[in-house]
């Protein structure tokens, strides 16, 4: 095959993609410290204009906080911009094992282990786990990640799906396994999707009945739920009961990374077997630096996740009065239902050109076709005039292009 064959399948591809609803754009943005969450879109005749972001997942803007820029800055003039290294050659700094040190303690567990991405602890945790416990079974909750998804995938072992947050599914998926196989639970906290929060402690139960390890994804709860910001977890009083607490350090912490805590010998293991760890340059010792700040400050100032909260709620009250269909969200994720990956695009599309306000849209594969939205996620500094527009702009929008069929009166 030649390369314009190769071309034509590939616009193909892209073709059918758009046909969908499936394309994904990307909105090029210049974040500026001090204004967040406004940024700059830039166009592609190289102008700007101002947006509100409405999508972000630095949760408590930890991106711009001046404490852990300073850290950054410090480790940056002492360290350099880089390690040199993958971690077991000459890539291991101080910065790593202090902020591995900062993560184990903050999920009460005896080790921590740092990666490059999130993605990648899930993927390489799975993956090993599941390699190297012989004849091992995993149970994956039916809305996992696809990072987790493809993690055990790579491990090769026997996968049962249980329904989403379903224990008692679980506990009959568990009971039809021989005990005697090594078994292991992987499920999230806060599902990113729906905002809802796993039961926790009913699936520790049906685990430690069944003597099954248990791996708790807390990608989008750490730093915003417990006293410490250890999440769901920490805030149930059950970090103790869960053997592998995994979790991000790109959300509410600010920057990027993800890492595992767990039992010693366990996250030795999976630093000494899993290849996405072993053959990967390590974090620059900055970004470990920046990151263990940030740690720092969500611990000392338990105010800024209050008045996330509190946006939050005001939010979430502000679209059921408007008659907006947003889900009964137990947490910071505010879901807007659409239900047509074109219709969801053209509206964010026209708030972006007509209020000047960012919301990405959601569609398949990420999530079900018919359950297309808008994800949104406020932040301790969107203002109640912020959240107004975006509650004019949705209701006005939603009329003309027919998704919102009743006029809100009390917002009209």
């Amino acid at each position: 095959m030649n390369m314009q064959n190769f071309s034509a399948l590939f616009e193909r591809h892209i073709f059918d993609m758009k046909k969908n609803g499936q394309y994904r754009t990307f909105i090029e943005l210049e974040r500026i410290v001090g204004q967040f969450p406004v940024a700059y879109r830039l166009s592609q005749d190289g102008t700007k204009e101002l947006v509100t972001v409405w999508c972000s997942n630095d949760y408590l803007g930890m991106g711009q906080h001046p404490a852990v820029l300073n850290a950054m800055h410090e480790a940056l003039d002492l360290y350099g911009a880089g390690t040199g290294g993958t971690r077991n050659i000459s890539g291991t700094n101080a910065q790593h094992v202090r902020l591995e040190t900062a993560l184990a303690s903050l999920h009460r567990k005896e080790q921590g282990l740092l990666f490059t991405s999130g993605w990648i602890s899930n993927l390489a945790t799975l993956g090993t786990l599941g390699y190297v416990l012989p004849n091992s079974v995993i149970f994956s909750d039916q809305l996992n990640h696809n990072s987790m998804i493809e993690g055990i995938r790579r491990s090769g072992a026997e996968k049962h799906i249980f329904r989403h947050n379903d224990a008692e599914h679980l506990d009959k998926l568990l009971s039809a396994v021989n005990p005697n196989r090594p078994k292991i639970v992987a499920f999230e906290s806060v599902y990113s999707m729906d905002g809802d929060i796993a039961p926790i402690e009913a699936i520790c139960d049906v685990c430690d009945r069944h003597g099954a390890l248990t791996y708790l994804d807390e990608v989008h709860a750490v730093g915003l739920y417990g006293p410490n910001g250890g999440g769901i977890a920490e805030r149930e009083g059950l970090s103790q009961r869960l053997t592998i607490i995994e979790g991000t350090l790109a959300k509410a912490f600010g920057t990027m990374g993800g890492y595992i805590t767990g039992p010693s010998a366990l996250v030795d293991t999976i630093r000494s077997m899993a290849s996405s760890f072993i053959f990967t340059t390590s974090l620059s010792p900055h970004i470990a630096a920046r990151a263990l700040e940030a740690i720092q400050q969500v611990k000392a100032h338990p105010e800024i996740r209050a008045q996330q909260m509190k946006n939050v709620i005001k939010l979430k009250n502000m679209m059921l009065d408007a008659g907006i269909p947003v889900l009964d969200s137990q947490t910071h994720i505010l879901p807007v239902i659409v239900g047509n990956a074109h219709l969801c695009r053209k509206i964010t599309d026209r708030l972006l050109a007509e209020y000047r306000i960012y919301v990405q849209p959601i569609n398949y594969p990420t999530v079900q076709r018919g359950q297309e939205r808008m994800r949104i996620t406020p932040t301790p500094f969107h203002t109640e005039e912020q959240m107004s527009l975006l509650i004019d702009g949705l209701l006005h929008i939603g009329r003309d292009v027919g998704w919102l069929a009743t006029p809100a009166s009390h917002y009209s």
